[in-house]
């Protein structure tokens, strides 16, 4: 149960960092917004995106993983489009900036929480 809260923590952080510092990306309701699209986010990363991956596992493949960052994107998309009033993204290259950065701060954060080994 603490390790669920901690990288949901870790996914509140980088959530935050990118919409403080990403134009066009904006995070309403202060910390509980914060939290509640960090955890939206989470929950369509744990469900829905393995679904996406396999249906697109040939695009993926053909494109040698660079599809699987679009798939990203769609999952921050699909985020905002469920909390229309928490979260809002200008366009479809600001989603996927945004997507890239996330990812890259979760990744990096997730790092130095949790050793290999």
């Amino acid at each position: 149960m603490l390790t669920l809260i901690v990288r949901w923590v870790l996914m509140a952080i980088a959530v935050g960092a990118t919409a403080l510092f990403m134009p066009g990306m904006e995070i309403h309701q202060g910390l509980v917004g914060l939290l509640v699209v960090s955890a939206v986010l989470g929950l369509v990363n744990a469900i829905i995106r393995p679904i996406v991956m396999f249906l697109t596992c040939p695009l993926v493949i053909l494109t040698l993983g660079l599809f699987a960052i679009v798939v990203n994107a769609l999952m921050l998309w699909l985020t905002a489009w469920l909390l229309p009033n928490w979260l809002t993204i200008d366009g479809f290259w600001t989603t996927l900036a945004a997507s890239m950065i996330i990812s890259i701060l979760s990744w990096f954060l997730n790092g130095l929480v949790y050793e290999k080994g």
